[in-house]
């Protein structure tokens, strides 16, 4: 079997009939002043932590840069943006139970050093242009030092990325190939409605240097401009033969920058991973089963994509927000893909959205008017996230359905509800 196709084996072994959500949220630690804790003084109180709970360390470049305790993980983010990645649950309380523990943990000791959480799309200093991406230093990683070093050449905005962005993300379950693309092909679809639902800016005014009429989705512009090779859509994800092949043949030949293998991380440039095994930089003639799986994920974490299918599909468009925003977002999530009366709904509603161009036009449009923006069928940004909730509550049972009054927040501050 070729690498190609353990890549999309590996996708395929993730079909599961379980309908849960993943959740992960990334905070900026910051003091009243707005500035973000210390790599090392983060990482010395990672290690502490972590063995006071029992929790299993986890070194990059033999820094302690995050635990996992069998319900949730934490690491570090290129400029010490604090992620906790919660376990896949169908229950939205037991996701709100591990995020609350994890909370009480830290909260005293980072009010004890002078530090808060701070769940914003982007990190309030940089937004105000108080401050610039230059002023704040990458953790020592030799991950982080290759990827700016890169995105330097590739686009814009790779500093904002790397130091002052901050996300939410959620992972769902497929069942099958045709499933997979299916929940892909609607969410990509209503991607840009979810962006907006889902930002979390400090200002409203507030843009990205030279681009003032784009005062919305901050975070989506800094990733649009980093690297066209990784960014985006996901590449023919719309097309007829679109499917786990095509998937992997899309991370296969992703530039990856960097290589991770063996517990050696090392710069390889705009090389893939089909050239980094021709070229037999990658070795895989006596490859053990642990080596590949590590690989394959590698492979897969080079892709920034606004969605990820790796043994799940990954949704990255929202803004870091606090948890009961996120737990809104994951009960609007769960009550559209796991509803086949819904996704097949959206896909006659959305039936002639037939390429990835229409969409992307669909986020620029947001980006310059927000929910006022008019979009597919002339409807506006606004009416189809009212449209969205009320799908995801037909579907939810009541206790589910509470938590979309989370995202509906949102009316307040369109236009249209003022």
């Amino acid at each position: 079997m070729s690498f190609i196709e353990d890549i999309s084996a590996y996708i395929r072994s993730g079909e599961s009939l379980d309908e849960n959500l993943g959740l992960e949220i990334e905070h900026f630690i910051i003091d009243d002043e707005g500035n973000q804790i210390d790599f090392h003084e983060i990482s010395t109180l990672i290690n502490l932590v972590g063995r006071q709970l029992g929790a299993e360390i986890i070194y990059i470049d033999s820094y302690p840069v995050g635990y996992y305790t069998g319900e949730y993980s934490t690491s570090l983010e290129p400029s010490c943006q604090f992620e906790i990645s919660i376990n896949p649950y169908n229950d939205l309380e037991t996701i709100r139970s591990i995020y609350e523990e994890f909370r009480s943990i830290w909260e005293p000791i980072f009010e004890e050093k002078g530090y808060h959480f701070e769940t914003k799309g982007n990190l309030p200093l940089v937004e105000k242009q108080i401050i610039t991406p230059d002023d704040i230093p990458l953790s020592p990683k030799k991950r982080y030092k290759y990827m700016d070093e890169y995105f330097k050449r590739s686009g814009k905005y790779g500093k904002y990325m790397m130091r002052a962005s901050a996300s939410a993300q959620v992972s769902i379950d497929y069942k099958s190939e045709e499933d997979m693309i299916r929940k892909l092909t609607v969410l990509q679809k209503i991607s840009p409605i979810l962006m907006i639902m889902m930002e979390n800016k400090t200002e409203e005014s507030t843009t990205l240097p030279g681009l003032e009429d784009k005062p919305h989705l901050f975070r989506i512009q800094e990733w649009d401009d980093l690297d066209p090779d990784r960014t985006g859509f996901v590449p023919h994800s719309l097309e007829p033969d679109f499917g786990y092949d095509r998937m992997a043949d899309v991370i296969y030949h992703t530039p990856l920058i960097l290589l991770t293998d063996k517990g050696e991380t090392v710069n390889v440039g705009h090389q893939n991973a089909e050239e980094l095994v021709s070229n037999h930089i990658i070795y895989t003639d006596d490859i053990t089963e642990e080596r590949k799986k590590k690989l394959i994920e590698h492979f897969m974490s080079m892709g920034f994509f606004h969605f990820r299918v790796k043994k799940y599909i990954e949704i990255r468009v929202a803004d870091s927000v606090p948890i009961d925003k996120a737990l809104g977002y994951v009960a609007l999530l769960k009550g559209i893909v796991y509803s086949d009366e819904n996704l097949a709904l959206l896909e006659t509603e959305l039936s002639n959205i037939d390429g990835l161009d229409k969409i992307q036009e669909a986020v620029e449009e947001i980006e310059r008017n927000g929910f006022d923006a008019v979009i597919y069928d002339e409807r506006t940004a606004l009416e189809w996230a009212d449209h969205l909730i009320d799908l995801a509550g037909y579907s939810l049972d009541d206790k589910d359905k509470e938590y979309l009054n989370y995202v509906r927040a949102f009316r307040s501050y369109s236009k249209q509800a003022s």
